[in-house]
């Protein structure tokens, strides 16, 4: 009887532990490579956003010779812009805009984890100065953040 007592208490405390392990990369971030003529961009790219709440902020800060980059979704809308400012070596500016319109998924993975949405991709637009089109290959974002999810085609005449 000890011994089943002993059994019991012992299987009651192995099955109280959790064996979920969170995803360390648990940031869902889209990915943007760019493709056509322009492969790499040897302007400098700024990329900001418009927040929910209020105000805006920077998404990727003066990058150079950047072939992709990953950037962040919003939780909360429905729709994200992206605004886009390049700025060759001759100091001239070109601005664009992207606006990508998707779905947002809640993603448990666990109480112990952080909370994460998942988005499907629905329509992107975009404005025409130095971007040439954009095209999307992959529509669901999630957490794995090696998935290229849209290719970023600039015009090579600016």
């Amino acid at each position: 009887m000890k011994k089943l007592i002993y059994f019991l208490l012992f299987s009651l405390f192995i099955s109280a532990c959790s064996s979920t392990d969170c995803p360390l990369s648990s940031g869902v971030l889209a990915r943007y490579k760019l493709m056509g003529n322009v492969k790499k961009l040897v302007d400098t790219l700024t990329i900001s956003t418009q927040r929910h709440t209020s105000g805006d902020t920077i998404l990727l800060n003066r990058a150079v010779n950047v072939d992709s980059f990953n950037l962040p979704m919003s939780f909360q809308g429905n729709e994200d812009a992206l605004f886009l400012s390049i700025k060759n070596t001759n100091k001239e500016i070109w601005k664009d805009t992207i606006r990508i319109t998707k779905t947002n998924e809640p993603h448990f993975e666990s109480v112990d984890c952080a909370a994460a949405f998942f988005h499907t991709i629905q329509k992107i637009t975009y404005s025409r100065n130095a971007i040439d089109s954009v095209v999307v290959h992959n529509s669901k974002v999630t957490n794995d953040n090696s998935q290229t999810h849209f290719y970023l085609y600039f015009k090579s005449q600016r």
